[in-house]
């Protein structure tokens, strides 16, 4: 039996939210998805449940956004290795989202068939 893996998507928009869970509900690899409005709330759960394999994050949000978000990632030894993935619309931060350690970059609006690919991926580190 292939892994199934638990994610983690961070996103304002509460639409956005919506549209990645039921692409995420189609996928066979995926056990649990759980959401975070941004990334102070994003990190924190991290911290809470601590068996997240997979966090998809959107830059722009406030409070904290994904660049922030992967700074802190980094610095925190226990999750530095969580692969991310960046959602945007803003295809001018992928190089600085990269520099942060960001493991993969999808442009939205999100198909759903990118996103599984990518997920796919994953699924073979885990």
């Amino acid at each position: 039996m292939s892994k199934k893996i638990k994610i983690l998507a961070v996103d304002d928009d509460f639409i956005n939210l919506k549209l990645l869970h039921s692409m995420l509900k189609k996928n066979d690899t995926v056990s649990e998805v759980v959401e975070a409005k941004n990334g102070l709330e994003a990190l924190n759960m991290l911290k809470d449940t601590g068996d997240i394999d997979l966090v998809l994050l959107d830059i722009k949000m406030p409070i904290m956004d994904g660049i922030e978000f992967l700074n802190n990632l980094q610095s925190m030894e226990t999750f530095s290795k969580t692969p991310v993935i960046v959602l945007t619309t803003d295809e001018t931060r992928k190089t600085e989202a990269f520099d942060y350690g960001a493991f993969d970059f999808l442009v939205k609006p999100i198909r759903e068939a990118d996103l599984n690919g990518k997920i796919a991926k994953i699924v073979e580190l885990v």
